[in-house]
């Protein structure tokens, strides 16, 4: 590491003699010292034409100047500027890539990566991934701490055609402190409690009145409770898994829910914790 400090001490030093030298040598022509005088051309304004492009010719070369010591800052003192790649050491934040392509149907399965980080809480495991399937106009979009759910969001998808998901990982602590790392929906409470305790966090409001149904399936050995709202349009799709519950919500307006019902009902039921 020594040794790669006094080259780039070495490097920077022999740049600000460069530089120095640029400069000593711009200022002396802008003094009139080495500066050839304008002759006057044909042209009724050829003094100032010649001035013009003198003037140009001093300001083209101090862009350089400031473009030089900019590059060779960054690359010398280990400055990142733009287009130099920042390498993130450890589990990846923000937006990765995680859609399948379409398949004869045009739907496209997402699957949570397994390096995508979680940011709810130093000390938690990794959250388990999930899947779950769209059609081909779904596309993933930033989460805000503003939606409901705040800095839980872990996902948010939206289609202008048909309508929008949001998948909310929460940790189980704080419903219940006795649920260990293996938490189930089960242990949590029945479809009716869940619903009680969570639904007003998914759709912003007091849910009585408003659930139309809940249902309970169970995949692969989890159990998964399910349940349609009105209003607002809502499915809900909840699990637990590690020492988290996920909450899968897809919501669309008036004329979306009407039109396009039967595909957000396909996407609610494919929720899958893996």
């Amino acid at each position: 590491m020594g040794t790669t400090l006094f080259s780039g001490c070495r490097s920077f030093s022999w740049l600000q003699l460069s530089l120095s030298c640029s400069f000593a040598h711009s200022s002396s022509s802008e003094n009139g010292i080495s500066r050839p005088k304008a002759v006057p051309t044909s042209r009724g304004n050829g003094l100032v034409d010649k001035e013009k492009d003198n003037s140009l010719g001093i300001s083209s070369r101090r862009s350089l100047l400031i473009t030089g010591i900019s590059v060779a800052s960054s690359s010398v003192l280990g400055f990142p500027g733009e287009g130099m790649a920042v390498v993130k050491q450890g589990l990846l934040a923000g937006r990765i890539p995680g859609l399948s392509e379409p398949d004869e149907q045009g739907w496209r399965t997402y699957r949570r990566p397994d390096d995508k980080s979680g940011g709810h809480g130093v000390g938690w495991s990794p959250i388990i991934p999930y899947s779950f399937s769209v059609p081909q106009d779904f596309e993933e979009v930033p989460v805000s701490i503003a939606d409901l759910g705040g800095t839980e969001i872990d996902l948010r998808f939206a289609s202008s055609k048909e309508g929008r998901l949001f998948v909310i990982v929460a940790p189980v602590l704080r419903f219940a402190d006795n649920l260990g790392d293996d938490a189930t929906i089960q242990k949590i409470g029945p479809p009716e409690k869940v619903i009680s305790a969570f639904g007003p966090e998914v759709i912003g409001e007091n849910i009585e009145g408003k659930v139309l149904s809940m249902n309970t399936v169970e995949h692969d050995g989890r159990m998964y409770y399910q349940y349609e709202l009105e209003p607002p349009h809502v499915l809900i799709t909840a699990t637990a898994a590690g020492n988290r519950l996920y909450l899968f919500s897809v919501t669309g307006s008036g004329l979306q829910w009407k039109r396009h019902y039967q595909d957000l009902k396909r996407i609610s039921e494919s929720f899958r914790v893996i």
